[in-house]
């Protein structure tokens, strides 16, 4: 029989506590508290540098402890207001509005020692004597307790959670030494993940200083001895053609077959990251319920909404996506390579955002994507640059199949072991072979 609905806790040993979070916070005042009321830390107290904001963009779904990167910041002056809203290394935040199932862990490495919730967040320091903060964190991101709470939240238009609801939420609680060695353990994993991920954000960034380097300041290999010509389009290398996406490669359209392409994995609109090569994870074809086309490996993915990018590096050889995106493949002038670098850049990127239509969902078709200007360099540089720049996508590639693989891992380890349904000792052991 369920005891609480959740099935990491009612497969547990009989010899784990449970207990809500209200009884889990730690013994001091602001423990578990909302974010700031209403407007009270709206825009209109942003400032360029300062104390960082925690919002939705800063948490995840995915089991990523805290994503450290595009901050709002009020002054000193107005955080101090916030005290009970201010969060530090171990702190666990959660999404109330909204994106319900976000929860980050603030870390211990920065970028800064303290940041405040937004009004759409809910902030909670545990005890550390009863609950391990990074076991909290995996005990809370793990699907199962995302569902749990989802269910229980309340509103329609925008579901939310409020105090109450979180305080009221059932917590697992094993051995505390347990809980560290389980932690440890799928910690691991996202270490391995983590460290992954900075090495394709390097790789990236070299693939884009290259592209600047050769084709934007024109410094590429022999450019000592190449005149520059002045044509309608700007000054070219002589040899150089000025071009646009649309003159060079195909949006195509390969109709998703129920039959054939069911199986195949699913890279959504939502699943796109806008600045990176790497995807969280792939779904499923037949989770998507509106029109569908298939795209092939090394195709490029450029949201056609919210426009962004995405390369397709990883394994599969087909996968499904939105019609609403534009699956770019060249038409054989120049090399895929090239054309990933020309639009794996912020500029491709500013450059749809600016010629969208619409303001709360921009939109770019195809028509007006095909006219981004690029230029075709001669024929020899277009060699060398693709001699160059393959090695590091082959890469890129290989690192993202590898993530892949230890986030499914971890994936299937994370339920069984934080529900004890898996020993301590056999994960123990499965993790020492990895790594």
């Amino acid at each position: 029989m369920s005891l609480t609905g959740n099935p990491l806790i009612d497969a547990r040993p009989s010899d784990w506590r449970v207990a809500v979070v209200d009884e889990i916070k730690a013994n001091e005042r602001h423990s578990c508290v909302a974010g700031p009321f209403g407007s009270s830390i709206s825009s209109k107290f942003f400032v360029s540098d300062g104390v960082p904001i925690i919002r939705g963009s800063n948490l995840t779904t995915d089991l990523g402890r805290f994503v450290a990167r595009e901050f709002a910041y009020i002054s000193e002056e107005t955080a101090s207001r916030f005290s009970a809203q201010t969060v530090i290394t171990d702190d666990l935040v959660f999404t109330c509005w909204g994106t319900i199932g976000q929860v980050g862990l603030i870390p211990s490495d920065g970028p800064y020692d303290r940041y405040v919730i937004s009004n759409k967040q809910l902030k909670l320091r545990v005890d550390r004597e009863v609950l391990d903060p990074l076991f909290a964190f995996y005990f809370f991101a793990a699907p199962q307790t995302v569902k749990y709470i989802k269910d229980r939240a309340i509103g329609s238009a925008v579901p939310g959670i409020n105090l109450g609801i979180l305080k009221a939420l059932p917590v697992l609680l094993p051995p505390l030494e347990t809980q560290r060695r389980i932690a440890s353990i799928i910690g691991a994993y996202d270490d391995l993940i983590e460290v992954n991920r900075r090495r394709v954000e390097v790789l990236e960034d070299i693939a884009r200083g290259l592209f600047e380097e050769w084709f934007v300041h024109l410094r590429f290999p022999g450019h000592e001895d190449v005149a520059i010509i002045e044509t309608s389009c700007g000054p070219l290398p002589e040899g150089w053609l000025a071009s646009t996406l649309g003159e060079v490669s195909n949006n195509v359209r390969t109709r998703y077959k129920a039959t054939e392409d069911a199986d195949l994995p699913l890279l959504d609109l939502a699943r796109i990251p806008r600045r990176s090569s790497l995807v969280a994870d792939f779904g499923h074809a037949d989770q998507l319920k509106s029109s569908r086309i298939v795209a092939e490996r090394d195709d490029i993915l450029f949201a056609g909404i919210r426009p962004n990018l995405y390369k397709v590096v990883p394994a599969p050889t087909k996968l499904v996506t939105n019609t609403s995106v534009h699956v770019v493949r060249s038409s054989g002038t120049v090399p895929q390579s090239y054309l990933w670098a020309c639009l794996f850049r912020d500029f491709a990127v500013a450059w749809a955002s600016q010629h969208s239509n619409g303001t709360k969902m921009p939109t770019i078709n195809w028509g007006v994507l095909g006219r981004f200007p690029l230029s075709i360099p001669s024929t020899g540089i277009l060699a060398q640059f693709e001699a160059t720049i393959q090695p590091i996508i082959d890469e890129i590639s290989l690192t993202s199949e590898t993530n892949q693989t230890l986030a499914a891992s971890r994936d299937l380890l994370l339920p069984r072991l934080i529900s004890g349904q898996l020993s301590v000792e056999t994960a123990e052991r499965q993790l020492e072979e990895i790594v």
